[in-house]
């Protein structure tokens, strides 16, 4: 027979909330793949330039967020089945994975709101440095010319852009039009990386708190419909 009343009504409103919790997980793990693949990112963090990588403090983010969506799927169906079977157990499992993974995710949260321009900051101090060494690197270095030269043009054909600023920029494009250099993407544009690189994993890193944020939400109302839940089941006198 299971429980009746108010307990029944909250034993399906657990089983909704986790249905919505397992497909969250499955758009985290989703947005995390694509984080990952991105063109744009990949491209720009799988750089290296005379010995120095490009920033992973990104994909280390991202890595985490596929880890934690691959874990809600199983929570959330875990949660399901403990919601329809009436089990105590699978309920205090599932509670204690919550409780979990709620500490994990405001401790994450923490950190992010702490780091969040370190990425780009980072990504836009190694932009400068490979711009610097491509644009005044001596004729004797010339092979350390053409590496540094290779990886800037990957940044501008990326994020179609040129230059730390307006006035590199336009330098940039006069020597690619001298022909000292190539360096400019083939659009012409002459935006400043620096603009373009905030741009993109300032986008990314919203995008990533505010799924954080809405699944922060769904799992306080889980622990407190579990919890409920299983205290229904322990006084239902079928129990």
């Amino acid at each position: 027979m299971g429980v009746e009343g108010c307990t029944k009504c909250i034993k399906y409103m657990l089983f909704f909330f986790n249905f919505i919790f397992w497909l969250a997980g499955g758009v985290i793990l989703g947005v995390a793949l694509w984080l990952r693949h991105d063109p744009k990112t990949s491209n720009l963090l799988e750089l290296e330039f005379d010995g120095a990588h490009a920033p992973s403090t990104f994909y280390i983010s991202v890595h985490i967020l596929i880890a934690v969506g691959a874990v809600m799927m199983v929570v959330g169906f875990l949660g399901c089945y403990g919601a329809i079977q009436e089990s105590q157990c699978l309920l205090g499992t599932f509670f204690a994975c919550l409780v979990i993974l709620f500490a994990c995710e405001v401790a994450a949260g923490i950190w992010g709101f702490m780091h969040k321009d370190t990425v780009s900051t980072e990504m836009t101090n190694f932009y400068d440095n490979v711009y610097d060494k491509a644009m005044v690197q001596s004729v004797n270095d010339q092979d350390k010319t053409k590496a540094a030269a290779s990886v800037l043009k990957v940044f501008h054909e990326t994020l179609n852009c040129c230059g730390k600023g307006k006035a590199t920029s336009v330098l940039t494009k006069f020597t690619d039009q001298l022909g000292l250099t190539n360096l400019c993407p083939s659009s012409g544009a002459l935006i400043s990386c620096h603009d373009r690189i905030e741009e993109l994993f300032s986008d990314k890193i919203y995008l990533i708190g505010i799924a954080a944020l809405v699944v922060a939400v769904i799992m306080i109302f889980e622990m407190i419909f579990s919890m409920v839940l299983c205290c229904g089941i322990r006084n239902s006198p079928v129990y």
